[in-house]
């Protein structure tokens, strides 16, 4: 599943005359980033965008919860537009998939939604940095050439917010449309094909300019 948290409310990313992108959801009220907010609702989004429509049992074996936990949780997510029913199964199974791929999450103008933004977004990458330190423990078991074209890199740049924006605007133009039919296509995977996460970070690592640390002389402490 792609996510962003950056995962800006209702306005689609702007095409500069260049091809359209594929759109992800557009996410900024509260009360929707409080419902996403629960680790076994992120773990089955996170199962149905990897192995496409499951059934709540199904989806049990994989994040390892049970049946009853997993219906009740899928319901919640359907309430709120991220998953929904894809047809009869076999028998009485209700299979359910994701309703799309990919989401862009911002706060609003109320602190009620920035507290919000600020939970969900902890939750996102605290998964993926668990998976990273997987990856970590057990990338020995992985053949020489998966282990060497994993990459891991860091980056300092002197930048103004307006700069960091367009540096943001370039990464997506260049990731989000990439390999993106391989995600709901299995049939365009080509052989060896396996699940890879890339995550893209950037944030500050000084004050902005005019702002004092807290706890500095500027700050009355």
């Amino acid at each position: 599943m792609a996510s962003e948290t950056e995962e800006t409310g209702g306005a689609e990313r702007p095409t500069t005359g260049q091809e359209a992108l594929p759109e992800f959801r557009q996410i900024s009220d509260a009360q929707t980033m409080r419902a996403l907010a629960h680790p076994v609702r992120l773990a089955l989004m996170e199962a149905l965008g990897l192995q496409g429509p499951m059934t709540a049992t199904e989806a049990g074996e994989r994040i390892g919860e049970s049946p009853t936990t997993c219906s009740f949780h899928l319901r919640q997510l359907a309430k709120y537009g991220f998953v929904e029913e894809a047809g009869r199964g076999k028998g009485r199974a209700r299979p359910w998939r994701l309703t799309g791929i990919g989401m862009r999450l911002s706060a609003g103008e109320d602190s009620e939604s920035e507290l919000a933004l600020a939970a969900v977004t902890h939750l996102f990458r605290e998964r993926a940095l668990t998976r990273y330190r997987t990856w970590l423990e057990g990338r020995g078991s992985y053949p020489r050439p998966w282990r060497e074209a994993a990459e891991e890199s860091q980056y300092v740049f002197y930048l103004t917010a307006e700069e960091l924006d367009a540096l943001s605007e370039e990464l997506y133009r260049l990731l989000a449309p990439r390999f993106r039919e391989r995600l709901t296509d299995p049939s365009t995977r080509p052989p060896g094909a396996i699940a890879v996460e890339m995550l893209v970070l950037s944030y500050p690592v000084e004050p902005a300019p005019g702002e004092a640390r807290a706890g500095s002389p500027e700050d009355g402490a």
